[in-house]
């Protein structure tokens, strides 16, 4: 194999890798907007590893609780701004604002 022919596919085998590491990257990050009262969406699956933000947009403060799930976090009661959490272990995570508790969200990891 000449030179001239292993150019072209190391640089066809750079560009599927990169591909990958893109889709990879994009499916470990979710966005759910905390706004008007509401987690949105209210429901949604991931799988393990993959780092969820909350984005908080309202004039209200609100948080982002576990009340029943494999792992437990909580965050700060914010208006403004945004919570990361990584969700590592399997299993069903039931999130709710603790200040307005019929504020609820499913999330499923897999």
């Amino acid at each position: 194999m000449s030179i001239h022919t292993r150019i072209p596919l190391v640089a066809g085998v750079a560009a599927v890798a990169a591909l990958a590491i893109a889709t990879s990257s994009e499916a470990a990050a979710r966005a759910v907007t905390v706004d008007d009262f509401a987690f949105s969406p209210a429901s949604l699956s991931v799988r393990a590893g993959t780092t969820v933000t909350w984005k908080f947009k309202d004039s209200t403060k609100h948080n982002v609780t576990v009340r029943r799930g494999p792992a437990r976090f909580h965050s700060k009661n914010i208006r403004h701004g945004s919570y990361s959490h990584t969700l590592n272990r399997r299993g069903t995570y039931k999130l709710v604002c603790t200040i307005h508790p019929d504020m609820r969200q499913t999330i499923r990891v897999s």
